[in-house]
């Protein structure tokens, strides 16, 4: 998951990346190739976009969406759909926006990431081979002998 930050014009776009820069924020590259929005990652490297100005993100407020990674776009909207009370704005195999349906704040944008699934389970293999080992939630605990943690897919 990440967020993208809406911008205005594009000389807000500039000042609110040379902004975050200052703050600590890197820019990144994701593999997004040559476009419009510039990724950046925070002082803790998590990624987040700077979009340029949209009519779509124009009365959003700074943050214009919350954008997760999903195998299947139209399965997920029409759960946020239902779970949530989210209006669909657009939906294709590719992606899906929703947005509260009162109309405002920022969009929950699902974007099909078909390796999603794999990398999580790459990322847990690699765990496992590293001596983490699964945690049984039906288990009494005894907090003398680890910690727990979850392993998510990258955002």
């Amino acid at each position: 998951m990440h967020i993208d930050l809406a911008t205005t014009s594009a000389d807000h776009q500039a000042d609110l990346v040379a902004r975050l820069k200052e703050l600590g924020a890197t820019p990144v590259d994701v593999g997004q190739g040559d476009v419009p929005w510039t990724v950046l990652t925070d002082p803790e490297g998590n990624e987040f976009c700077v979009a340029e100005p949209r009519e779509i993100y124009r009365d959003t407020g700074p943050i214009a969406a919350v954008v997760a990674d999903c195998t299947d776009p139209r399965a997920m909207a029409r759960f946020w759909d239902e779970a949530m009370d989210r209006t669909l704005h657009e939906v294709t195999d590719d992606h899906a926006m929703l947005r509260s349906a009162k109309g405002v704040g920022p969009y929950l944008k699902l974007l099909r990431t078909p390796d999603a699934q794999d990398r999580e389970a790459a990322e847990v293999v690699r765990l496992r081979a590293l001596g983490v080992a699964d945690f049984d939630f039906d288990l009494d605990l005894d907090l003398g002998q680890g910690n727990e943690f979850d392993a998510l897919a990258p955002g």
